[in-house]
């Protein structure tokens, strides 16, 4: 057995367990845990420093959950915009592909807490499907591989997978949404970072909330990852009484950076049922956003967002008073030290007349100016295949 699974094996899921080691009601975590499955490792074990830690929040089964009954199961709508089984189209040139409902732990606040927990992988007719649809939709350049967790895919599956994706022409990027790397960072080996190497350009959001994930190991693993040239993001969902405050959010974005990772979205949590006693005020999003711009990093700072309830996708939000007055004449911006400062529109130039001064009219995208026609023929050759070689990582079809 890997030594990655003999770890997994090794994390509480038994209500009993559970309630011996932590002096809890067994049967009141049996109680939750039958509709809303339990899964924590060894190293989130480790990380929760007392009873009702922030750790402990995210992890630990809570009546609350069973109370919550009047929400929906999939406020985001996605098996409405399921075209095939385990395959999202909801935004034009982007799919998400459902490849496992297991995780390696399950979080109490989790958006698909109506499908996590139950067994079994993608299987082959179903992946064939999949990769049928991509192949018919030329509009689709980029696919998400999510679940569940891609990472916890024996190797060779998850090969088969990005294999098959890359046999698409069209299709550019690959990524995976993880968080492996932060709950089960033994996972992350020399063998999968090869595999995962083979395939690129492929990204991973992984996924964070509070600073004390960021252990040593965890950013080790992160330090693979980007060594096989994987670009990392992260994803934090607000969460009360985890991370709504921003001192802590500043120390989370500060130990992403270290860790190689840069933070990407702030997620508003979802209207999901079992889960609405985390969410927190938009206003307290938008608070923490304004706390970090200016007082650190720019790319510290991650995109606020809300996914829409009813398929709407993401939309983000920015402090309202950013911008204070805008006209034709130009706005009147506001800083983080709330000190206001004026940007003139543009008025003369060359082009039509438009708001009150003169807009320039810009090239056509793609359109070619004299000086390039009169260089293409001397354009410098392909010597060395490059274009040929960048398709050159697609895998064979009859190997699926």
């Amino acid at each position: 057995m890997e030594e990655w699974r003999r770890i997994l094996a090794e994390s509480i899921v038994k209500p009993k367990d559970l309630a011996d080691r932590f002096g809890l009601d067994e049967q009141e975590i049996e109680a939750i845990v039958g509709p809303y499955p339990m899964r924590i490792t060894p190293t989130v074990l480790g990380t929760i420093k007392e009873v009702g830690d922030a750790i402990w929040k995210q992890v630990i089964p809570d009546s609350v959950e069973l109370a919550d009954i009047d929400a929906e199961d999939d406020p985001l709508e996605e098996d409405l915009m399921s075209p095939v089984p385990h395959l999202v189209h909801r935004y034009p040139d982007r799919v998400l592909l459902m490849v496992t409902n297991q995780c390696p732990i399950y979080c109490r606040f989790c958006t698909r807490k109506r499908l996590v927990g139950k067994p079994g992988f993608l299987k082959k007719g179903e992946l064939d499907r999949a990769i049928a649809y991509l192949r018919d939709h030329k509009e689709v350049r980029d696919v998400i591989l999510s679940g569940g967790d891609p990472l916890l895919l024996p190797d060779h599956l998850l090969e088969r997978i990005l294999k098959a994706l890359r046999t698409i022409p069209h299709l550019e990027l690959i990524r995976l949404g993880s968080r492996v790397p932060g709950t089960l960072p033994e996972r992350i080996t020399p063998k999968l970072c090869a595999i995962v190497k083979q395939y690129h350009p492929i990204y991973m959001n992984l996924h964070f909330n509070h600073p004390d994930e960021l252990t040593p190991e965890v950013k080790a693993a992160c330090g693979m990852l980007a060594d096989a040239g994987i670009p990392l993001g992260a994803q934090t969902v607000l969460l009360k009484g985890v991370n709504d405050d921003p001192d802590i959010m500043k120390r989370l974005v500060h130990q992403l950076l270290l860790a190689r990772v840069k933070p990407y979205y702030l997620y508003q949590a979802d209207l999901t049922k079992g889960t609405n006693h985390f969410r927190t005020s938009i206003e307290t999003g938008l608070n923490i956003v304004k706390a970090l711009q200016g007082h650190t990093s720019g790319m510290a700072v991650p995109h606020f967002v809300i996914d829409a309830p009813g398929g709407g996708g993401k939309i983000p939000l920015l402090p309202g008073d950013y911008v204070v007055h805008m006209d034709e004449d130009g706005a009147v911006l506001r800083n983080y030290e709330d000190k206001t400062f004026h940007y003139p529109q543009p008025k003369l130039g060359n082009g039509s007349f438009e708001n009150g001064g003169y807009r320039r009219e810009l090239p056509m995208v793609g359109a070619r100016t004299y000086a390039e026609d009169t260089l293409a023929a001397d354009s410098y050759p392909d010597r060395d295949s490059y274009a040929s070689w960048g398709n050159s990582c697609g895998g064979d079809a009859d190997d699926l």
